[in-house]
């Protein structure tokens, strides 16, 4: 299995603190964001790590070079920041034929459980799994995607929902299948966004009747977008 790190937007969102710095390399209690991401990569022994890189490649590139910790990495650029699944197919033929954890260069995750969900994976035998956060407030989910599942088998993704059902917030940390890949091309274009979104991706696996569940992959969960979620994390780590 590859680590796949998606780390090549440039976080518009971000305003002044990521004109010109990537948004994964954002300090987050005295480390660089996606090193988070990167430790997670390295303790579920990928056999690479790959990751996307795009706006400030150079950046990334400079400080990890071709390995963490003695794991392997791959850099594959994104030319054009067209989104999560166009990501993803230009890391096409580097994933070559193997299975894939994606994880997302701008999250967050407390007490994550990477090494249990390989595990739970491999023990059931899933086309996918997603990996989930409970969380106490409803609409943190509209920031992700909600979940909507029976007995942990997924029915159906919602992305950034108005009224979330439950309180299962959807992250970007799933693991596929290779033949996810083949369904890329099947993958409707997001007429707001004018490009592919991994729910999308996902949802259409499920429609195919492939078996995808969740998993409580981590205790708490950020996803980086704003300086007010910057300086949340900050303060979840000094007073934890």
């Amino acid at each position: 299995m590859k680590a796949l790190i998606l780390a090549a937007g440039r976080g518009k969102r971000m305003g002044e603190l990521c004109r010109e710095n990537n948004k994964c390399l954002i300090k987050m209690a005295g480390r660089p964001l996606i090193e988070y991401s990167l430790d997670r990569a390295y303790q579920i022994d990928s056999s690479e790590i790959l990751i996307v890189v795009g706006y400030q490649a150079e950046a990334i590139m400079n400080i990890y070079n071709d390995n963490y910790k003695g794991k392997p990495i791959k850099y594959i650029f994104q030319e054009e920041q067209k989104g999560l699944v166009h990501a993803i197919e230009c890391a096409k033929i580097a994933l070559g034929e193997e299975d894939f954890m994606l994880m997302l260069g701008d999250e967050l995750m407390i007490n994550p459980k990477h090494c249990e969900m390989i595990k739970y994976y491999y023990d059931k035998d899933l086309f996918s799994l997603c990996g989930v956060s409970f969380v106490k407030d409803k609409n943190l989910v509209k920031k992700t995607y909600a979940v909507i599942q029976n007995n942990n088998r997924i029915i159906k993704l919602i992305e950034k929902p108005e009224n979330p059902i439950n309180n299962f917030m959807g992250t970007g940390n799933c693991i596929f299948k290779n033949e996810i890949l083949s369904y890329i091309n099947k993958t409707p274009i997001n007429p707001k966004r004018n490009e592919k979104e991994l729910v999308d991706l996902i949802q259409i696996a499920i429609d195919d009747g492939r078996i995808i569940e969740s998993f409580l992959v981590c205790a708490k969960y950020f996803n980086i977008n704003s300086y007010i979620e910057i300086s949340e994390a900050n303060s979840y780590f000094f007073h934890s």
